[in-house]
């Protein structure tokens, strides 16, 4: 499994368009193949930095993924909306692999 992360700088005066931006990969993301795991807009401190984090098997399954986002309706309407509103300064992507397993809870000792 690789997961991509994505680091947004964005308009700080327009976080608006982009939690209506990220809205609108809710769908179009998992039906093209990937596993979103959310989208995390701006609330305390930075009001520029915002994250995007999603699974994908392979690099291979990345780039068919991009391949039937960019074919996807609303995958083209998202893309059209930011470049139209421009409220997204500046996109960085960053592919990371899993190497530990999941944690499991950890109980509190004396607690």
């Amino acid at each position: 499994m690789i997961a991509c992360f994505i680091r947004y700088d964005i308009d700080p005066t327009r976080v608006d368009a982009f939690e209506h931006y990220a809205r609108g990969w809710g769908q179009a993301i998992p039906r093209c193949g990937a596993d979103l795991i959310g989208y995390f807009a701006p609330h305390e401190g930075s009001a520029t930095t915002a994250y995007a984090v999603y699974t994908v098997g392979s690099l291979a399954d990345y780039e068919a993924y991009r391949q039937r986002l960019r074919d996807d309706p609303a995958g083209r309407e998202n893309f059209d909306f930011a470049m139209r509103e421009k409220f997204i300064r500046r996109e960085d992507r960053l592919f990371l692999r899993l190497v530990s397993a999941p944690h499991a809870p950890v109980e509190h000792i004396g607690g």
